[in-house]
């Protein structure tokens, strides 16, 4: 008989559950050590944008995490909200939790990137809009200035934290575990998640044979093309689904690795 797969996930054990539902309805087994971790913040420039709620014109989530933390510290935002203001999120999850919170949608790109829904901004007029961006500050910074690249004022709001774990002992069984072959696959979900397993290896020496482990042959799979290029970057060969979902990267790990 043979033996169950192996899948390491490195995003925060509450957001694998879905990764582990998937791995388990193929018949895999799962290793769940997060490569990051992610604090909800009410900052300056977050309750700064909670003053302008009610002048806002757009407000743009780019993570189901952004929601989260609005919902957290200013439950009762809707209710300040411009009546006028659109909506726009980044991934379907992402518009998943904004629905069950009674936000109404305008825009999710089908591409589930910033380039994605700059693309479908260029199709509307943003001059002189108001545009609310909460989310956390160690993103890329493409979309805010390709949406003050368009004439909008944008209000950036640092909602979360995305950080190494305190505690680095699991992660650096995992690197382990990498490097002896005892992992078949892995998923990677962001490019911290990439950066900061990187960052725990002992020296250049053993970044390298973790950048070849991960190429082969462990099965690298990235959700999409921001964190696969920070692979790329590392040296990791990687495959990649045409959809940037959790699903849509665990059927096309476990279809290649049944190849």
């Amino acid at each position: 008989m043979e033996s169950k797969k192996l899948i390491a996930i490195t995003r925060p054990k509450d957001r694998s559950k879905n990764a582990i539902k998937f791995i388990e309805e193929y018949g895999g087994d799962y290793y769940v050590v997060p490569t990051l971790e992610l604090t909800l913040m009410n900052t300056d420039s977050l309750k700064e944008l909670m003053n302008k709620v009610d002048k806002l014109d757009w407000l743009i989530f780019t993570s189901v995490t952004s929601i989260e933390s609005l919902f957290k510290f200013y439950p009762n935002f809707l209710e300040k909200l411009n009546p006028e203001c659109k909506i726009a999120t980044i991934g379907h999850k992402t518009a998943e939790l904004a629905i069950k919170n009674e936000l109404d949608i305008s825009i999710i790109p089908k591409d589930y990137t910033a380039e994605g829904l700059l693309e479908e901004f260029e199709k509307i007029d943003l001059n002189n809009k108001i545009v609310g961006v909460p989310r956390t500050f160690s993103a890329r910074t493409i979309l805010p200035e390709g949406l003050e690249e368009m004439g909008a004022e944008v209000i950036l709001a640092e909602s979360y934290k995305s950080t190494m774990p305190k505690d680095t002992t699991k992660i650096k069984e995992l690197i382990k575990k990498i490097i002896n072959e005892e992992i078949d696959g892995i998923t990677f979900t962001s490019p911290l998640t990439v950066k900061n397993l990187f960052n725990v290896c002992e020296d250049k020496e053993e970044e390298k044979e973790l950048a070849n482990k991960l190429s082969n042959p462990t099965l690298t799979v990235s959700i999409g093309p921001i964190t696969g290029k920070i692979l790329k970057d590392y040296g990791v060969k990687y495959i990649m689904p045409e959809t940037y979902t959790v699903k849509d990267m665990i059927d096309l790990m476990f279809k290649t690795l049944n190849e």
